[in-house]
């Protein structure tokens, strides 16, 4: 019995052996759809992985050293640029003919700091102040006056390996200081803003604004607080560029504008009459219960006018009658292709002009009434003298309108020097209509009924065109004074736009204005 009880547990613990000991696998053979794991397909593996992680590396730090070396390099928030703005001298700023508008010096403390020997550029130009920051073209071209941006392709690469990691750029302006200097003087204390444009290039030639400040005293490091103080509470706005910021009615002047609307859209032909119009002299042209009416002018009682002949004398309500006839679409586009609505493109900071307040639901117009209103320069229209000014040299141009610029070249200190072209950014109208508009307006200068409105702009011994305004304002406020134009009118050199706030009629102020600027810059040119 000893026996058979042994036995047992010789078989159980021989079975618990068995479990216990791990059988051996046999070897998978190869074959057809099995791959024996190998070691060498690991490290494959593992240096392909490797050689993209370093490839994807590499890509990112081309990007961010090539690509975007640029961007950052002049990202304001880098310290390289903290570092340039306070230590890095600033390239200069010169006018056409060389002579210097912004300059380094040495403040009190030899500290850097900018001088400005022009005061009637201050508005242009701006400043550059420690305290303040940048305005003006200071504030534009910051990257390039401080070498930042080099004119040199890829030069912010290897900007960090140089001994001098900044090359300045001075700026050549195409302003002529003896013309801004006699727009200044012709504006005085009176508040307003001449603009000087070359048609064919868009190259601005004069700037002004009035009223204005002392650059050299923004950027004084000890007196520079109160006197932006003082400007800052200045009713006048010395600190507004009237020229390109400052929003005006445009009266009369205008109606080159709706000219150029209409003539485009086919609403009139040069022949255009409106025959109920010698009567309307009398009783005014009533539209939906507003009535329009014209200054006393005996030309306008014996017949209808043609649209020389209105724009030659000015006529409300011929200009009232076209505006309707071309219609609140075709008027607002017409006047976007001038570039109403938008921020022009200039170097400077602009305002946009508006044909209309968009409020309305006459495609932007309240009703027939403020499209009327607008198609002779009042209601809602408002605009910049800049735009203006382009305006006319448009006209004068054929119909092309050329992007407005001031700087015409940037050079470095290390040689490298970039012209920046004219750019023609749109054509406006028809070359044909252009030339029918320019006729009217020479009218509108030398016309016989012209010369009384306009005639001291006049050019002596020089084909002028032009067209005055009045600009109408709200119940015993004086008129904004205007003039545009362009001469020689037969070969354009300089167009303007001068406007005189509150100046009364535009052939008391405006006009002998850009009659004599006119005058100067085509003897200076000689």
């Amino acid at each position: 019995m000893s026996d058979q009880k042994s036995a047992p547990r010789r078989s159980r613990l021989g079975l618990r052996r068995r479990i216990a000991r791990p059988r051996p696998v046999p070897p998978v053979p190869a074959g057809p759809g099995v791959v024996a794991p190998r070691l060498g397909g690991s490290i494959l593996r593992l240096a392909l992985a490797l050689a993209v992680g370093y490839g994807a590396l590499a890509t990112g730090l081309g990007y961010w050293q090539v690509v975007e070396a640029q961007r950052l390099t002049a990202d304001p928030r880098n310290p390289l640029v903290l570092a340039a703005a306070r230590v890095a001298p600033r390239g200069t700023i010169v006018d056409v003919n060389g002579r210097i508008l912004a300059r380094n010096v040495r403040g009190p403390e030899r500290e850097p700091l900018r001088e400005y020997p022009e005061p009637s550029v201050a508005a242009v130009v701006g400043y550059r102040s420690p305290i303040f920051g940048t305005a003006g073209l200071e504030r534009a071209f910051d990257e390039q006056l401080t070498g930042l941006r080099s004119l040199r392709p890829g030069d912010e690469v290897l900007r960090k390996f140089r001994t001098e990691p900044y090359d300045p750029n001075d700026l050549v302006l195409s302003l002529d200081v003896r013309l801004q200097r006699a727009a200044a003087a012709a504006l005085g204390d009176q508040l307003g803003a001449v603009v000087a444009i070359e048609p064919s290039t868009g190259r601005v030639l004069a700037l002004a604004t009035s009223p204005t400040f002392d650059a050299n005293r923004i950027v004084h490091p000890e007196r520079g607080r109160n006197y932006v103080a003082r400007l800052n509470d200045d009713p006048s706005s010395p600190m507004l560029n009237r020229g390109t910021q400052g929003l005006y009615v445009p009266g009369s002047v205008f109606k080159i504008v709706t000219a150029a609307c209409a003539l485009s859209a086919g609403a009139i032909t040069p022949q255009t009459t409106f025959e109920s119009q010698p009567e309307e002299y009398e009783t005014g042209f009533l539209v939906d219960g507003f009535r329009i009416r014209d200054a006393p002018r005996s030309v306008q009682r014996d017949h209808p006018l043609d649209f020389r002949e209105a724009t030659e004398i000015s006529s409300n309500i011929w200009y009232a009658h076209a505006g309707l006839a071309t219609g609140p679409a075709q008027m607002l586009a017409g006047a976007q292709r001038f570039g109403f609505g938008e921020r022009l493109p200039f170097e400077l900071s602009t305002t946009p002009s508006q044909v209309t307040d968009g409020s309305g639901p006459l495609d932007g117009f309240l009703d027939r009434v403020e499209l009327a209103n607008a198609a002779y320069g009042q209601g809602e229209v408002l605009v910049t003298p800049l735009q203006m000014a382009l305006v006319a040299a448009t006209i004068a141009n054929d119909g092309v309108m050329m992007r407005p610029k001031i700087v015409d070249e940037l050079r470095s200190q290390g040689g490298s020097v970039m012209r920046l072209q004219p750019d023609p950014y749109r054509r406006v109208i028809g070359s044909a209509e252009a030339g029918v508009i320019g006729d009217a307006m020479r009218l509108a200068v030398e016309g016989h009924y012209g010369r009384p409105l306009a005639g001291d702009a006049q050019v002596p011994g020089v084909p002028t065109a032009g067209k005055s305004g009045t600009a109408q304002l709200a119940a015993g406020q004086d008129p904004h004074s205007w003039f545009i134009g362009y001469a020689p009118a037969d070969d354009p050199q300089i167009a303007i736009a001068v406007i005189i706030e509150r100046g009364g009629a535009g052939a008391q102020r405006a006009v002998p204005i850009a009659g004599d600027l006119m005058e100067l810059h085509l003897s200076l040119t000689e």
